[in-house]
């Protein structure tokens, strides 16, 4: 490709705007329809309870499988959004504050459940009741929600959000039962906090665009000197995959 070639691909900021104003619109429609899946799937649980053989029910199932993917494509275009306004960026709106812990682990956990019983899953809570701590709370429920959306491939029926506090960090882990994290995601979650953008594949759903935003979203908290950072294990209380986010 030479350089006139190289600058037709440049763009300009009129077309960047158009594009992150088409993603915010699409962001718009699939959270409307996400809530009126879960409204669907809801009722449908409710008028199913004490059916045997309901979770097998076609439109049940359908339902819970069309919520999951929506949830899906609402991450990816926050994110993209995020990412295409600099998050970490100075004039990025970042806003610390001060919260409870029980809070934050009820608020993920209520934007997870339809999801989760849709799919017999089980969520398991672990959290210091009293706890507080300084952190953005719109960007880390987005971090979790996404965390949690993505151990539902990998689990077999049980996930485990736990908070500690570890010496002088925030330690918070979203854990599954499954077999464990591919080599693969491990990679790509070394990639994400290291830097290496070129290491990540951005079009890999499984990988990739959420451990870089979940990645520049740790980072952005920072305190005496010490910034937060994203990992992916196996193993943990549950054995299987572990996504886990340090907070300083």
């Amino acid at each position: 490709m030479d350089e006139h070639e190289a600058s037709q691909y440049q763009g300009s900021p009129e077309l960047y705007m158009f594009l992150a104003s088409t993603a915010h619109d699409m962001k718009n429609s699939i959270s409307v329809l996400s809530g009126t899946l879960e409204n669907l799937l809801a009722g449908a649980m409710a008028s199913g309870a004490g059916t045997a053989g309901e979770e097998s029910h076609p439109d049940y199932t359908q339902l819970g499988q069309m919520l999951y993917q929506t949830r899906r494509l609402n991450d990816n275009l926050m994110q993209l959004l995020a990412l295409y306004k600099d998050v970490g960026k100075p004039g990025y709106p970042f806003e610390p504050v001060a919260n409870s812990m029980e809070e934050l682990v009820q608020q993920v956990a209520s934007q997870a459940r339809i999801l989760l019983q849709s799919r017999g899953i089980t969520l398991e809570l672990d959290y210091p009741e009293n706890a507080l701590w300084t952190l953005d709370e719109d960007l880390i429920i987005g971090v979790l929600v996404h965390a949690i959306n993505n151990a539902i491939r990998y689990t077999r029926d049980r996930l485990r959000l736990a908070i500690c506090i570890d010496g002088d960090y925030l330690e918070i882990r979203v854990e599954d039962n499954g077999t464990g994290f591919p080599a693969v995601m491990l990679e790509a979650g070394t990639s994400a906090m290291k830097n290496h953008h070129g290491a990540v594949n951005f079009l890999n759903n499984s990988s990739g665009l959420g451990l870089y935003f979940s990645s520049e979203v740790a980072k952005m908290h920072v305190h005496r000197q010490r910034h937060g950072s994203i990992a992916l294990e196996n193993g943990g209380t549950l054995g299987g995959g572990c996504f886990v986010l340090r907070l300083p």
